[in-house]
């Protein structure tokens, strides 16, 4: 698939695999998939996880995108997941290093800020890594424990992000933040637009519908190289204990339907990401094949895509 390099990972939380070759130029490389809590889930006994608990190489980490500048040997990632652990080390295996540059927050679910603790003095002990926040986020870091800790012993440094503004991470390397609907409880959520000297790619892993954003996802997609999209549910009902509405999500089957006169090229720029265990499109099978045969596509970690 064109700007797409598929690499090759054989990666266990017990053993890392380097990866194929990387570009030498700027690039996204998404560490991980999953919807808040992972892959499997916590306590889940159904039938979507219990293959998964004992096959390291079904399980899924959580949403994170990392964005990396070959020429400046820096690399940011978006989201700091409660995966950070094993999602650095994915990281690794493609740059030979760890080390995080600046952490982009999208927003205050414990999916997308909680590995932020892993920052601090009982593990990594940084010192004044930059934390790129919108203005409620900023304050909820910087008023509540533990995270305030961070702040006080300067192991984060929170810069201020603004709505639509783009923010320079190298040159020819630009992040743009923008706001979208979904349950602000504690902060706003954005998603990212992310800028190369050649390609962009459009990052959104929460919204509550489409239709409740001030854009047009439709002529979004037109202008923009790689689109990694909410996929949390693939369908109603897929909770059947629970009223989804609670937890307001595009589904897939919407999504695709939304945007299902887009041109092929269109179509194929679309990878759904940010899957909740029940969803069955985190397997690869009957739903991941079906969507491709729609010409839309399903995140997978590992995946680079250049910029």
């Amino acid at each position: 698939m064109r700007n797409l390099i598929y690499l090759i990972i054989i990666f266990s939380f017990a053993c890392n695999q380097p990866v194929e070759k990387t570009p030498t130029t700027a690039y996204v490389m998404v560490l991980g998939v999953a919807q808040d809590a992972g892959y499997p889930q916590m306590n889940c006994k159904k039938e979507c996880c219990t293959a998964t608990w004992s096959n390291t190489e079904l399980q899924r980490t959580t949403s994170c995108l990392a964005i990396v500048d070959p020429t400046t040997n820096e690399q940011w990632i978006i989201d700091a997941t409660p995966n950070i652990k094993e999602q650095l080390q994915l990281l690794k295996s493609a740059t030979e290093t760890e080390k995080v540059d600046g952490v982009l927050l999208t927003h205050a679910h414990m999916g997308h800020y909680t590995g932020l603790l892993h920052l601090g003095r009982e593990v990594m002990g940084t010192q004044d890594i930059p934390v790129f926040a919108m203005p409620k986020m900023k304050e909820f870091l910087e008023s509540n424990s533990p995270w305030d800790q961070l702040v006080s012993l300067n192991n984060i440094e929170i810069q201020l992000m603004k709505n639509d503004k783009e923010i320079k991470l190298a040159d020819g390397l630009f992040i743009e933040p923008f706001l979208v609907p979904h349950r602000d409880e504690y902060s706003e959520t954005v998603g990212f637009k992310i800028i190369g000297v050649n390609k962009s790619v459009l990052f959104i892993p929460d919204i509550d519908k489409w239709e409740k954003w001030d854009q047009d996802i439709f002529e979004v997609i037109k202008h923009i190289d790689i689109a990694l999209l909410d996929g949390t549910f693939y369908s109603q009902g897929e909770l059947p204990n629970r009223d989804m509405s609670e937890i307001p999500h595009p589904f897939i089957v919407e999504s695709m339907k939304v945007l299902y006169h887009l041109n092929t090229p269109n179509r194929n720029k679309v990878h759904f990401i940010h899957f909740n265990h029940s969803n069955p499109a985190i397997k690869i099978g009957t739903v991941s094949n079906l969507i491709r045969s729609n010409r839309f596509n399903v995140a997978r970690e590992g995946m680079i895509f250049p910029l």
